[in-house]
């Protein structure tokens, strides 16, 4: 156990063991992470000395971080679209990727008083940055885990919006008699084939829900088919379909859409360039 450190040096100190389990850019942006947001550190390069009680919760971060857990549960929380979210073991970790789909959407939706349903809403982080960014916007988050969504409405909460969420199965299709119909549907389920589990992060695979991530090997577009007859039957005239994909199948998602009689199926690549989002409308 460390004694008597700098920020300064607790910083480094605390880079350089990171480098363990990352690169050593990620090992700094995660320490970065750690300084920043939970002990509310700003000046990385200070020679104060760091607090003992700062210096005792920067050993038992290290630590599980050294397990490879990800930051974001370390800390409870995950930055989205300028928002704070809550975040645990029973929902993803949202993704930079997500963010940009959040930003196609805003770019995409016209008008007041869109009804907007969001499928898969885990952590409610698509529902509750379009409730914050859409005026007057009602909307709606749809999970089949109820921990993931004790989650969601929470962060409903702490971001002071409004929205409804639901506990429902979607692939569940006696239960969509009880929903009404919407302007606009996003989602980004599980999409992940089993076989491509050696693709994953070990941080994704060993705390990630697994039930948000994988799909079976001979149903890989599953969610995709069942969202988009969902959509047909419940997507009011001139709204909006959007999905986030798995890079390997999205040009079979969009041959779907279109196969089902979508209008204006659009694939767009993500800042990596991998396709990765698609939006299709009635």
């Amino acid at each position: 156990m460390l004694s008597k450190i700098t920020i300064a040096e607790g910083f480094d100190f605390l880079a350089f063991y990171l480098k363990k389990v990352y690169d050593a850019a990620e090992a700094r942006s995660v320490a970065r992470i750690v300084f920043e947001d939970a002990l509310k550190v700003k000046n990385l390069e200070s020679q104060e000395y760091l607090l003992l009680n700062d210096l005792h919760k920067m050993e038992e971060i290290r630590t599980r971080l050294l397990q490879n857990e990800p930051v974001q549960y370390v800390l409870g929380e995950a930055d989205f679209y300028g928002l704070k979210f809550l975040v645990n073991e029973n929902v993803l970790i949202p993704r930079k990727e997500t963010e940009e789909l959040v930003h196609w959407i805003l770019e995409t939706a016209k008008g007041e008083n869109l009804k907007i349903l969001d499928i898969g809403t885990g952590s409610g982080c698509i529902a509750v940055t379009l409730a914050k960014k859409l005026k007057n916007a009602k909307t709606t988050g749809l999970d089949v885990s109820s921990k993931a969504l004790e989650i969601s409405k929470l962060n409903a909460e702490g971001n002071k919006c409004a929205v409804a969420f639901l506990e429902k199965d979607i692939l569940d299709e006696k239960q969509w008699s009880d929903f009404e119909n919407f302007d606009l549907i996003v989602s980004n389920p599980p999409y992940i084939p089993k076989k491509e589990t050696k693709l994953v992060s070990k941080q994704t695979f060993k705390f990630e829900p697994k039930l948000a991530l994988f799909v079976p090997d001979d149903t890989p577009l599953l969610f995709y088919q069942k969202i988009a007859k969902l959509a047909l039957n419940k997507l009011n005239p001139g709204g909006w379909l959007f999905f986030e994909c798995n890079e390997f199948n999205a040009a079979e998602v969009k041959k779907h859409l279109e196969n089902e009689g979508f209008k204006k199926v659009e694939l767009k690549k993500d800042m990596a360039g991998k396709n990765r989002m698609i939006r299709a409308t009635l």
